[in-house]
């Protein structure tokens, strides 16, 4: 009897935990049993976790969710925001029966209103993602894939080079905060150039649309220099966020309590004669002073960064 009890509990330990044993049969026979019962299960180790790049949500754009079974639209864009927030490679849920659109959202995400563009830049840099893949089973079951943009190695060579930057410039010395951004946000326009050929062509052999590019390489377009000025700010713990529009990304930073815009590649101008030169001229601006302007590139999206004052 005691032989009998040892191995039904060895068998119900196995079943239920160790999913990589078994790999798609257990989730074949969870998505039978849904089916059949038209009730949600979801497996993921990870649902409880975040890793050490998770960050407060500013935004009422999109809220963090627990919730693995999905309504409609508005639910879903709150998962991925979730998933990449949080940190995850993988993540699995299940759209209700009621929720007929859903494929169809999901593949549209990428495509209305800038959504993923827009969720990339209210997290964490270090866990944005390059490319995320998604696949739906006709029992409403979502598996999804993010593949980061920044893989460890990247993060720690890029963390090292900022701490680098940080001696060198001896930053720590300066007591004002605006001193300790103004003399990296100088520096970094000085060692770069825009790349051109990223920007016209979308393709490069830079890395120049991430902190590869901006740090290693001198070559950056905005997202470059974007990612390293809030890779830096959070070095400091000084609160920050990236800022996106259709054809442009720049970074906001919180001080005394006021929000200000700091863009990083308008103060690296491209110069006819290929001279080096640095400009203020959206360097810690209001949201006042930079919306005066009226210029296309930052008229953001006030419902998505609706904490910016």
């Amino acid at each position: 009897m005691k032989r009998f009890l040892t191995i039904v509990i060895l068998f119900f330990i196995i079943f239920v935990f160790d999913t990589k044993i078994f790999g798609d049969s257990i989730y074949n026979l969870y998505d039978k049993y849904v089916n059949d019962h038209k009730t949600k299960i979801v497996s993921n180790e990870h649902i409880l976790n975040k890793n050490k790049y998770y960050t407060e949500n500013l935004s009422s754009y999109v809220k963090e969710t627990d919730n693995y079974t999905i309504n409609n639209k508005e639910e879903l864009l709150n998962i991925y925001y979730t998933a990449i927030n949080k940190g995850f490679d993988k993540l699995t849920f299940y759209c209700t029966n009621s929720y007929y659109s859903c494929m169809d959202d999901i593949n549209n995400l990428d495509k209305e209103e800038n959504n993923f563009s827009y969720i990339n830049q209210l997290v964490n840099t270090f866990n944005t993602y390059s490319t995320i893949e998604s696949t739906y089973s006709s029992n409403g079951r979502v598996d999804i894939k993010i593949n980061k943009k920044y893989s460890e190695e990247d993060i720690k060579r890029i963390d090292e080079e900022i701490n680098n930057i940080i001696i060198k410039l001896d930053i720590n010395s300066y007591s004002d905060i605006n001193d300790k951004i103004k003399v990296f946000h100088d520096y970094i326009a000085g060692i770069n150039k825009y790349d051109s050929e990223m920007a016209e062509k979308g393709e490069s052999k830079y890395h120049s649309d991430s902190a590869i590019g901006t740090l290693f390489e001198g070559k950056s377009i905005c997202s470059g220099y974007t990612d390293t000025m809030s890779i830096f700010l959070d070095k400091l713990n000084i609160k920050n966020t990236r800022i996106a529009t259709e054809k442009h990304v720049w970074n906001a930073v919180y001080l005394d309590n006021k929000w200000y815009h700091i863009d990083l590649t308008w103060d690296d101008p491209v110069t006819s004669d290929g001279r080096d030169i640095i400009l203020y001229h959206y360097y810690m601006l209001d949201t006042d002073e930079l919306l005066s302007k009226d210029d296309e590139d930052h008229n953001f999206n006030k419902e998505v960064y609706n904490f910016i004052n």
